[in-house]
């Protein structure tokens, strides 16, 4: 994860060739529940910011000013009645799920993971940085700030530029990964 990008914009086609990528996901159903909102340059971005954070987090947030120069931000949104939908249908009703409380996991959730990764991956393969920003606050305002369609949830945002080179470490990079022989387990636990 990059947190820290100059302000140089990013070319048109490079950005579009990165959502090419990232839309290329599959989904439960085939439902294809998952929309993206772009926005580009600071005037655009601006928008993400204001309803996310606040003035105080901005204020004191050591990354903030790296943050704030990411010349594009993918904003991801689900639609759970589109999953819903699509389990009422002939094909599906028989899985039960026709109601978005009837989901065990809320899929439209891991649906939207999977465009993050791979616009995170194609950054990366493109020599760009990107971040992926979850959110804690602010939901609401941001659908509306964007546009949004009632019934949308947030699924998170991918920040899209070019590193500058100045991003402050993470205290969590010192905690390491689990060795896969921790985390993979053959034919039990």
């Amino acid at each position: 994860m990059v947190r820290s990008f100059s302000d140089t914009p990013l070319a048109r086609p490079v950005l579009d060739d990165l959502l090419d990528t990232a839309v290329r996901t599959p989904s439960a159903g085939n439902t294809g529940g998952v929309d993206a909102v772009v926005l580009v340059g600071p005037h655009e971005t601006a928008r993400l910011w204001e309803a996310t954070t606040t003035e105080r987090w901005r204020a004191t947030a050591r990354r903030w000013p790296g943050l704030r120069r990411a010349p594009a931000a993918v904003v991801f949104f689900a639609d759970p009645e589109a999953y819903a939908a699509r389990y009422r249908q002939p094909d599906k009703a028989a899985a039960g799920l026709g109601e978005t409380a009837a989901w065990p996991v809320p899929y439209w959730f891991v649906d939207g993971g999977f465009p993050v990764l791979l616009l995170l991956l194609a950054a990366t393969d493109a020599g760009l940085g990107a971040c992926f920003v979850g959110n804690f606050r602010g939901e609401a305002a941001l659908a509306a700030a964007l546009g949004v369609p009632a019934g949308r949830r947030y699924v998170g945002t991918v920040l899209l530029g070019h590193p500058d080179g100045a991003d402050p470490p993470s205290a969590s990079v010192g905690r390491g990964r689990r060795p896969v022989d921790e985390v993979v387990h053959f034919g039990r636990w």
